[in-house]
């Protein structure tokens, strides 16, 4: 053994055992990017070969031994700070110190920002093939039931009937936009931090375009400080999740309200009973899905109280951040899944909903509206509607409130078949025909719009997935160039 090496024996023995040392490990939550580390060095030592910084035979001594530790798994992994410092052990001690060298022109830092970015990429692409699959769903319930008439409320109070495709819609639009914000945070995470080093660069000729493409990256994250250090695109994955995580709970509330007052009915898949009382249906799994908003922003608050405020570059803080994004995408994703089925197989009443979409004198609106399309100023209009509604809102509670207000009879301003019309339900629904309205007509407008969105969304979302399906053969065939 040489003097040298003797002293970096000793210097690792220095800073290998001591109290804390199983609070610095991070070796059994990175478990998650286990398989990402296997890719990233594959990538690192072929690159390394081909700019002959280590030779070919190394290079493939040092790509057999990892194909093994693949195989053996995360668990038989040796001790280790982390991941990353288990790898490289397991590969020393089947290669000997030959192995070391695929630790060449990097450090932990840029290695582990790679590895999670690369592993993140993965979970955003199934959150977002969750995402579309919620939009069909919801496209879905709309087609069937565009001319499905059902009270609208604001406030929780009976407002306007609508449809139930107007409603679903209204949803699908929302997850729309919760799409296109993961899709384009999917894009910043897809920059690769390797070869950054440390935090300064590296002094060995590498090619760190070559590992980008071999990862499936679209680019290289230039500035290498930058690069090792920063986690903004963790913290816009997981408000992008959080937002989602809203639309979802939103979404659920509705539902179990509609459940609660007979309105729909959802599959028992989706629903549990009392452990006493046989007669009863909950709602737990949105009640769940409602619950996972709270998660979301907890993960988003603790993130960004993780990130604020550290200097540059890289702060063994960082190793607390990672964990908010794995727990917040894992519950968002069950939940839209959940969510997506829940909708999905729910039965829709559709006699109880036309029942009560009258109820609360919930046209009055319209016939404020219709009244002022006559005529009468709209202010006036609705001041005697409003004082009609204290009076039962039927017919003759308008005339009588006409007489009022206008001082003259209503059927110089409307005649009772206009006006009873107006106070139908589904001639309401139906004369709110403009764009985005509930109509069954603008529903069906609305649903030509969606489709073409998804198709769209759609071929992002395969594209990207190709893309890392390309890069993945990419790296094994130049594996295999060396094994």
């Amino acid at each position: 053994m040489t003097e040298e090496s003797s002293e970096s024996v000793v210097r690792r023995d220095r800073f290998s055992g001591g109290p804390a040392r199983g609070f610095l490990s991070s070796l059994a939550a990175d478990e998650r990017i286990f398989e990402a580390d296997l890719a990233v060095d594959r990538a690192h030592v072929v690159m390394l070969a081909e700019c002959d910084v280590i030779d070919d035979e190394t290079a493939g001594d040092i790509l057999s031994a990892l194909d093994a530790i693949e195989v053996e798994g995360h668990a038989n992994l040796p001790d280790g700070e982390d991941v990353h410092e288990a790898i490289e052990t397991a590969v020393i001690e089947a290669v000997g110190p030959d192995g070391g060298r695929m630790h060449t022109a990097r450090s932990r830092n840029d290695e582990v920002a790679t590895c999670i970015r690369y592993r993140l990429r993965e979970d955003v692409l199934a959150t977002l093939e969750a995402t579309l699959t919620l939009r069909e769903t919801l496209a879905d319930v709309a087609a069937e039931h565009s001319e499905t008439t059902m009270p609208g409320y604001t406030h929780l109070q009976p407002a306007q009937p609508v449809t139930v495709g107007h409603w679903a819609l209204s949803y699908e639009q929302a997850v729309r936009r919760d799409t296109e914000r993961l899709l384009e945070a999917y894009d910043r995470i897809n920059v690769s931090p390797l070869g950054a080093a440390a935090f300064g660069g590296t002094t060995f000729d590498i090619n760190r375009e070559r590992t980008a493409a071999l990862l499936g990256f679209d680019d290289v994250l230039e500035n290498s400080m930058d690069a090792a250090s920063s986690r903004d695109f963790l913290l816009e994955t997981v408000q992008a999740l959080s937002t989602l995580a809203t639309t979802l709970s939103g979404l659920a509330e509705d539902v179990i309200i509609f459940a609660n007052r007979g309105f729909v009915d959802l599959s028992d898949d989706y629903s549990s009973t009392s452990s006493i009382m046989p007669q009863k249906k909950n709602p737990d799994t949105l009640e769940l899905v409602r619950a996972v908003a709270g998660d979301a922003a907890g993960g988003v608050q603790g993130l960004t109280t993780t990130l604020k405020g550290l200097p540059r570059a890289y702060n063994r803080d960082l190793q607390r951040a990672t964990p908010h994004a794995w727990s917040t995408v894992d519950a968002v994703l069950e939940a839209t899944n959940v969510v997506s089925g829940a909708v999905g197989t729910a039965d829709w009443n559709e006699a109880a909903l036309a029942a009560e979409a009258g109820a609360g004198f919930s046209t009055a609106t319209g016939v404020a509206d219709l009244l002022a399309a006559n005529g009468v100023p709209f202010r006036t209009a609705h001041e005697l509607v409003a004082l009609a509604a204290e009076r039962g809102g039927d017919a003759a509670a308008i005339e009588a409130a006409a007489d009022e207000v206008l001082a003259e009879p209503l059927e110089a301003y409307v005649d009772g078949e206009t006006l009873e019309a107006a106070l139908d339900p589904d001639h309401s629904v139906a004369s709110r025909d403009s764009v985005g309205g509930p109509a069954p007509e603008a529903v069906r407008a609305q649903l030509e719009s969606a489709a073409d969105v998804l198709e769209a969304d759609t071929d992002a979302v395969d594209e990207r997935a190709s893309g890392l399906e390309a890069s993945h053969d990419a790296l094994r065939t130049a594996v295999m160039a060396y094994v």
